[in-house]
């Protein structure tokens, strides 16, 4: 459509409206007080749109809703701030779109229209800890908010003076004023747009391990709170999986999941499991401290651009209250996409693939967000991002993968041979790294494992070594070898088979809390290290092969996810029966 319509009847002349329709994008009269990235509101419907580009009198807009219905001459009203999000503790537990709006009761499509819809109407604790009177800078406590995880109501970041008002302790709704600061009202709802990202005293050294509960990845390519991570894998290796193993195990104190472009009946997969599983922390519902961005394949193509800017800001407003984030996105390859998409309505000079010249920089500018930091008020807080890498036809030298690769700290890389080996999680330990283990090597030193880092360098030794001999084995038989390394082939099943493979789907394996992970890893190499003694004083390696290793293979299932008694036992099983062999 063409700047040919006239507006509309009733309309005034000097008010902005839409010259020029193409999808998404949307050519309005241009005020003088418009500004790049300034959210507008197109048409009755109150479609949101945010301003890309500013030729003279006229701005294009890129609209974040389906656009049938607009037409030149319909209204469009910048709102002269940019776009932004309502950040409150009602969050957790929610499903939001890409724009964090509510979806609950948004029907089959999970697609909503127009204005944002209101928030529940709930009460919060509310428990003061500064008086009338007293001064605060930006970031300091003004009081504790009780939710599901302990939540507090900050002097906002632009703000400092004398409190001049408190609220008395009870309930409050979001909404409600509870604090007057230098003549500023502070509510535990507050807006911030999402593209900036929310300011803090410093930076921290990132040496403080997440826990995952994956032995794949706690033993071999551990992660460190305030990191980054990318998981790239071709379609079928188990993304998905491992992610939503993360969001029920790790011990974060808030999960934000960013569904980007997934298949929806995949994010209603997740929804209904973190709804159902019982918090291990708190006894509650997991989902009491989660939030869920869904911006899924069916759903508006220019939100899921701004999805993972929405979740990296929710995510920082966790963290500002000292809490430790794990922001979880599914998939940046789908967001990529995007971006490719509008670069090329907008005419922009493709580079690799298509794909737009800046987007390097804005994979950079995603994992940037990620950090361990003081806040302003003095606490420690932390964002670990993890996101996932869908390479098409498992490609990794495609642009969005390669370029991840350069920003983030460590890379699980998910092998496709693994997978349909039935080999969960498809974690590859010759294509993967963790730049943050030396660092936490020191941390488990100081947490009273000094031998943490030797059983980590002895597991991928073996590991390597028995991948060399494979492809020898494939050729001349496991028998042509010499005993020894006959033995280290031995040795790379076992630790395949009893330690690195983990079971989603068993109650006892789904989750390895850290002790059991070392049992295991102990009980393996005591295991392998006798093999070693016997057929190196003359053994014979068909009769260590042919010893029933059943117990250590099982002892995984058998121990609890914190339970080391059944691995001790079953090392102690499978080392008496080698002691009979030889």
């Amino acid at each position: 459509m063409t700047a040919a319509a006239a507006p509309l009847p009733g309309d005034d002349s000097s008010r902005p409206v839409i010259l020029r329709v193409a999808g998404p994008l949307v050519d309005i009269t241009c005020p003088p007080t418009v500004a790049m990235h300034d959210l507008v509101v197109l048409g009755s419907a109150g479609l949101p749109g945010e301003v890309v580009a500013i030729h003279g009198d006229t701005a294009t807009v890129q609209a974040y809703e389906y656009t049938g219905g607009l037409a030149p001459g319909h209204p469009a009203e910048p709102q002269g701030r940019p776009l932004s999000v309502r950040l409150a503790p009602d969050l957790l537990g929610g499903v939001y779109d890409g724009l964090l709006r509510p979806l609950a009761g948004a029907g089959d499509l999970l697609m909503t229209g127009g204005p944002s819809s209101p928030p529940e109407l709930r009460g919060w604790s509310f428990t003061p800890r500064v008086a009338e009177g007293a001064r605060v800078a930006a970031g300091d406590v003004l009081g504790e908010i009780g939710a599901s995880v302990p939540l507090r109501l900050l002097t906002p970041p632009d703000c400092s003076g004398e409190v001049t008002r408190v609220a008395a302790p009870g309930e409050h709704s979001a909404d409600a004023v509870l604090a007057v600061v230098g003549g500023h009202e502070v509510r535990m709802a507050q807006s911030w747009p999402v593209r900036r990202p929310r300011p803090v005293a410093r930076r921290l050294p990132a040496d403080v391990p997440l826990n995952t509960g994956q032995r794949a990845v706690d033993l071999l390519f551990p992660v460190a709170r305030g990191s980054t991570v990318a998981v790239p894998g071709g379609f079928g290796t188990g993304k998905t999986m491992l992610l939503q193993q993360i969001a029920k195990w790790c011990d974060a104190d808030v999960i934000v999941y960013v569904g980007c472009g997934e298949r929806g009946n995949e994010m209603a997969d997740v929804i209904e499991e973190l709804t159902e599983l019982t918090d291990p922390r708190t006894g509650g519902r997991l989902a009491d401290r989660t939030v869920t961005v869904a911006n899924t394949s069916n759903m508006p193509m220019m939100a899921r651009e701004a999805s993972v800017h929405t979740g990296a800001t929710v995510a920082e407003y966790f963290r500002d209250m000292g809490l430790d984030v794990v922001l979880i996105a599914d998939s940046t390859s789908r967001w990529a996409e995007a971006l490719r998409e509008f670069a090329s309505r907008m005419g922009e000079l493709p580079a690799e693939e298509g794909y737009p010249a800046g987007l390097a920089s804005q994979l950079a500018a995603f994992y940037e967000r990620a950090a361990a930091v003081h806040t302003l008020g003095g606490a420690a807080g932390s964002v670990t991002v993890i996101g996932a890498v869908s390479p098409p036809g498992g490609d990794r030298t495609e642009p969005v993968t390669a370029h991840t690769e350069r920003f983030v700290r460590c890379l699980w890389s998910l092998d496709r041979e693994l997978a349909y080996a039935r080999h969960y999680p498809a974690v590859s330990w010759a294509d993967s790294f963790s730049r943050d283990a030396a660092a936490l090597a020191t941390a488990h030193t100081r947490a009273g494992d000094a031998e943490w880092a030797a059983r980590r360098g002895r597991v991928a030794l073996l590991l390597a070594e028995a991948d060399r001999l494979a492809d020898l084995v494939d050729l001349v038989g496991v028998t042509a070898l010499p005993p020894r390394e006959r033995i280290s082939v031995l040795a790379g099943r076992l630790l395949r088979e009893a330690l690195v493979q983990q079971s989603a789907l068993s109650p006892a394996d789904a989750y390895s809390a850290p002790g059991k992970t070392a049992a295991l890893v102990e009980a393996v190499l005591a295991v392998i290290d006798r093999c070693l003694e016997l057929v190196d004083s003359g053994a014979q390696a068909d009769a260590v092969e042919a010893v029933d290793f059943t117990p250590l293979l099982r002892a995984r299932e058998a121990a609890g996810p914190a339970e080391t008694a059944p691995v001790a036992a079953a090392r102690d099983t499978v080392l008496a029966r080698l002691e009979e062999a030889a």
